[in-house]
């Protein structure tokens, strides 16, 4: 969240992390373990055994976290494992399966996010002022370096926008065909903005809003990417899917559009190039 839109921007925080010998503080960890609490169990806010103040959550997780690597982890793996650390750490259970709720550490309130930027982005759900969130900081090597916990209150200062940024997602069920069009037609909605053998202006980006008869129909789209079958771009890394998605536009855009000498760059664009990310 920056101070406009979602995101957190750690660079606003000039605080330092507090330290765990500077805290004497209560048992939380004995006492979650002799509860036999699960993550998912409320906890009523204040109990002085079992619910961790926001600045001694900070204290025990940056002292539990600090130095675990996640190195060579997926995304989605990383993000189960630095789960399964932080119940470690509070002394919760580690369960077989994380629920998909909201927060995921209910009986705490908290989510967790794994990033080495100093920003943080909240998918499909508004701030939440009763909400604490932990951001996991590690470096290049995907070591943990800090762990900064802040409340939905104080995040709510920053967002000046109030802007919810949305993903959609969906589950495919691929058919034996190496290349499927599943759908062979536009929609009635979209058939009168469609336009067969449509080639934009020289001048136009893929990222630009479209206009009326400058959209390509999805079975000439199918068949302007099925050539893609078996072309290869550099492994960006496990946990560069924003820099493998590039490189996949990359390849979309040539394949697409009827564009002499399209390159792509990361963040800007170069004289000789309609295509960027």
């Amino acid at each position: 969240m920056q101070p406009s839109g979602d995101q957190y921007d750690g660079e606003h925080d000039n605080t330092r992390p507090h330290r765990f010998e500077d805290y004497p503080m209560r048992d939380y960890i004995g006492a979650i373990k002799a509860s036999g609490l699960t993550i998912d169990d409320p906890i009523e806010v204040g109990d002085p055994a079992l619910w961790i103040p926001t600045p001694e959550l900070e204290v025990l997780l940056n002292h539990g976290m600090s130095g675990i690597s996640l190195a060579g982890l997926a995304i989605r793996t990383r993000s189960k494992v630095a789960k399964q650390h932080v119940c470690r750490v509070l002394g919760y259970p580690v369960p077989a399966r994380f629920r998909k709720l909201q927060p995921r550490f209910a009986g705490q309130r908290f989510d967790t996010y794994v990033q080495k930027a100093n920003n943080l982005q909240i998918w499909n759900e508004g701030l939440s002022s009763t909400r604490r969130y932990v951001m996991i900081r590690v470096d290049e090597a995907d070591v943990v370096t800090r762990v900064k916990v802040v409340t939905g209150e104080d995040l709510a200062v920053l967002d000046t926008t109030g802007t919810l940024t949305q993903k959609y997602q969906a589950r495919l069920v691929p058919g034996d065909a190496d290349a499927e069009l599943i759908a062979d037609t536009d929609s009635e909605r979209l058939q009168p903005f469609v336009r067969a053998g449509a080639i934009p202006a020289k001048s136009v980006s893929p990222i630009d809003h479209p206009h009326a008869a400058s959209i390509l129909p999805i079975a000439e789209i199918f068949e302007r990417l099925s050539p893609l079958l078996g072309r290869s771009f550099r492994d960006a890394g496990r946990d560069q899917d924003r820099n493998r998605g590039a490189a996949l536009h990359e390849l979309v855009c040539l394949s697409s559009w009827v564009i002499p000498a399209i390159r792509t760059t990361v963040g800007f664009r170069t004289s000789d190039t309609s295509c960027w990310r």
